[in-house]
C-alpha cells in the first residue's frame, strides 16, 4: 500500500507528515510525499526548498518508512494535483493537514482540503496541528 501525504513546510504540513508516518508504520506502507504549490519559494512559501524536503524525508526514514518525493507547480490547482497523483500512483490513503479555524471559518473548509475530501476515490485522513492544550 502507498500513502500520499500532501506536504507543505508549515505546522499543518508537519502534522500531516507525522500522521502519515504513523499510518505507514501501522499498515506497512510506503509514502509518496507530494509538495505542490502555485510557484517556487519566491512566489509561494508552501513550495518546500531542498533542506525542508530533506528534513521531511529524514523524519520519515527515522520511522523506517520508504519514501518517494515529488514536487510540482500546480498552476493554482493544488487539489487537482493531489487527486491526479493519487490516481497515477494507486494510493490507498491521502493524508492532509488542516488549519485551525474560527467558529465562522469552521462553516467552510479550505478549498483544497474540501475538494480532496469530496472528490477522492480513496480514504482521506485530515489532521490538525495539536493545540498547546492537547
Amino acid at each position: 500500500m502507498k500513502i500520499l501525504v500532501g506536504y507543505v513546510p508549515t505546522p499543518e504540513g508537519e502534522a500531516a507528515l507525522t500522521a502519515a508516518a504513523a499510518e505507514a508504520e501501522l499498515r506497512g506502507a510506503s509514502i509518496l510525499l507530494l509538495n505542490t504549490s502555485r510557484g517556487d519559494a519566491y512566489i509561494d512559501a508552501r513550495y518546500a526548498n531542498a533542506d525542508e524536503l530533506a528534513a521531511a524525508e529524514a523524519k520519515l526514514r527515522e520511522h523506517g518508512v520508504e519514501v518517494t518525493i515529488q514536487q510540482a507547480v500546480s498552476e493554482g490547482d493544488v487539489a487537482g494535483a493531489l487527486l491526479k497523483a493519487a490516481a497515477a500512483e494507486d494510493v490507498g490513503l491521502i493524508v492532509l493537514g488542516l488549519r485551525r479555524r474560527s467558529p465562522v471559518g469552521k462553516l467552510i473548509l479550505g478549498s483544497t482540503a474540501q475538494r480532496v475530501l469530496l472528490e477522492s476515490p480513496v480514504p482521506v485522513l485530515a489532521v490538525k496541528v495539536p493545540s498547546p492544550h492537547d
